[in-house]
């Protein structure tokens, strides 16, 4: 004789265990993997708000940092607008003590019955028209004209009678140029009265 077991209702009651277990694992699972979604989406995000921080921080930094530049052009600018405006003051200043030195120069230089009619310069060189009383006093005045230490060679050009007694002449003349530790007492009393 043998005994009959039935056992289908233990083995549905065993696959409705592990069906549930099953469908636990998977809600479990579902769950689980939202959570990790969630949590890495978190994370991406966090760092991405972290970089657009940084790249805030970056672009403010560039910004001053281009302000600053601008500002060095300018002041860069403004020194070589400085630096053009003491080159002119001192080629200024060197005209004029050149100015000086050349009358001084001629003023000491005048031959007695010489009278300059005209004086003009143009960079170095100066023409001169003079009138004087005979063919004498010419010479003697162009060889007082080179004896003087800031003056070059004259070349007469022309010389025109205009009556007995008087002659227009011309000629020209380099002007030496020197150092401004050149100046005798007498130039640096004469751009002194100059500046006032």
């Amino acid at each position: 004789m043998s005994v009959r077991i039935n056992l289908l209702p233990w083995r549905a009651a065993r696959r409705e265990r592990r069906t549930r277990r099953v469908q636990l694992w998977l809600v479990g699972m579902l769950i689980a993997g939202t959570a990790l979604g969630f949590g890495v989406a978190r994370y991406y995000q966090a760092a991405l708000d972290a970089q657009q921080e940084r790249n805030q921080y970056i672009r403010q930094q560039t910004e001053r940092l281009d302000e600053a530049i601008r500002d060095v052009t300018q002041y860069e600018r403004q020194v070589e607008q400085f630096r053009e405006q003491i080159a002119l003051f001192a080629s200024l200043q060197d005209e004029r003590l050149q100015t000086i030195r050349l009358l001084n120069g001629v003023s000491q230089s005048v031959a007695q019955g010489v009278v300059y009619q005209r004086l003009a310069r143009s960079d170095d060189e100066v023409s001169v028209t003079a009138r004087a009383g005979s063919d004498r006093q010419i010479s003697e005045q162009l060889r007082r004209i080179a004896q003087l230490p800031a003056m070059g060679v004259p070349r007469f050009s022309e010389v025109e009678s205009e009556s007995e007694t008087r002659r227009q002449f011309r000629f020209r003349v380099e002007q030496k140029r020197a150092g401004d530790d050149t100046l005798t007492a007498e130039d640096s009393g004469m751009a002194k009265e100059a500046g006032q």
